[in-house]
């Protein structure tokens, strides 16, 4: 029995119209209406999305870049030994009247560094010492605030790209490291000897280091995506360079960490030479001799002048050779800065030297360590990222 053909056009109407709503895409609105769990994210982020969260991630670079600063102010002002208690949430209030400060001080006054090195120390010079250790360790909280809450907010509104939330979690879990990492090397000076110990002070650099890039280089991954790979084989040279000259700078900090930590720079206040020798005579004299790069004055602030020595040679071999390839105007701008920033922190560095390190050339020189780790990483970024016509030149 047949089915006349009018009958059946209605049907296959209906049919169409059933398949075109099943292939369209669902509105993203309805998903994060209807979804039971928070909606994580598009695969790929908006322009205006990126901006904004490169922006979160810049801002606390900076806050990172302040905080190793007020911590070098802290270590050369010797601060740091003041507060004799990890307190995370009620440590935020600072003593507030003279019962409180009292209190706080008798404290202090059980420590190592009270009884051997300010044993007769006033309140008020106490009250001196404390406000860099308070203001180091708040900083350090604030941070922790300042990239959690906005990371949350990011993440529920659905802004960030599943791709990148490991990444940002990874961050707040350095930073979490870096808080236990300060407090366990505080402790190593309130016994016995009235100094931190200098490799858990280099451990504690070197994470604020490694946090700082990572934020900076996710950063900057938001404000120029798209990285590419050259097929010119001088730009892959350039980057390759980049990234020893990156090892090579982070070499820099970890010595600088040991210089810092044993007080090297208070010796040897001489330059170019060292006391007249390239290499003091004294430089091996701790059994075992590998003992001689971590413990001995004369080794150590000889590793780090010998890195700062390579740094002044290739450095402008980099920036000649970037000048001669075929890169974007931004990566020669990069490199110039790059070039600069490396003779700015030279001289910083030798300044502080024949001046046996006073307490403000002391910490411009640690900050300044950053400011050239982060113009290097702006440069080794620009080189990765694919060729875009008239914004490169020869």
């Amino acid at each position: 029995m047949g089915v006349s053909l009018p009958r059946l056009r209605p049907m296959v109407a209906a049919a169409a119209a059933f398949r075109r709503l099943r292939n369209r895409p669902v509105n993203a609105h309805i998903m994060r209406a209807c979804s039971p769990v928070p909606f994580v994210g598009h695969p790929v982020m908006d322009t205006v999305a990126r901006r904004h969260v490169a922006v979160w991630l810049l801002l606390c670079s900076a806050m990172v870049f302040a905080i190793l600063v007020v911590g070098g102010v802290t270590r050369l002002t010797h601060s740091g030994l003041s507060i004799v208690e990890w307190q995370p949430i009620v440590g935020v209030i600072p003593p507030l009247d003279q019962t409180a400060w009292e209190v706080t001080f008798e404290k202090y006054k059980q420590t190592p560094e009270y009884r051997q090195v300010n044993h007769g120390m006033t309140l008020e010079e106490f009250k001196g010492i404390f406000f860099w250790e308070y203001l180091h360790r708040v900083l350090g909280r604030l941070i922790g605030v300042v990239f959690l809450v906005p990371f949350l907010y990011f993440w529920l509104r659905g802004k960030l790209a599943p791709s990148l939330v490991p990444k940002l979690l990874g961050i707040f879990v350095l930073g979490g490291l870096q808080g236990a990492m300060g407090w366990y090397m505080v402790k190593s000076g309130l016994v016995d000897d009235p100094r931190v110990s200098h490799y858990r002070l280099t451990a504690h650099l070197s994470l604020a280091f490694l946090i700082f890039i990572a934020m900076f280089w996710v950063a900057l991954d938001l404000l120029s995506p798209g990285r590419g790979t050259t097929h010119d084989a001088a730009v892959r040279r350039l980057q390759r360079t980049g990234f020893w000259l990156t090892v090579l700078v982070g070499y820099m900090v970890v010595s600088g960490g040991f210089v810092a930590g044993i007080r090297a720079g208070k010796a040897y206040n001489t330059f170019p030479l060292m006391n007249g020798h390239v290499l003091p005579p004294e430089s091996f004299i701790i059994d075992p001799w590998y003992l001689n790069f971590f413990n001995n004055m004369a080794l150590v602030q000889f590793d780090h002048r010998l890195g700062a020595w390579l740094l002044a040679f290739l450095v402008p071999w980099l920036w000649w050779k970037t000048r001669q390839a075929v890169v974007s105007n931004t990566a020669r701008l990069a490199v110039t800065l790059f070039l600069l920033s490396v003779f700015a922190q030279i001289g910083l560095g030798i300044a502080t030297l024949l001046l046996a390190v006073p307490v403000a050339l002391g910490a411009a020189h640690q900050g300044g360590a950053m400011v050239v780790l982060a113009l290097l990483l702006w440069l080794n970024h620009e080189l990765r990222l694919p060729e875009r016509g008239s914004g490169y030149a020869r």
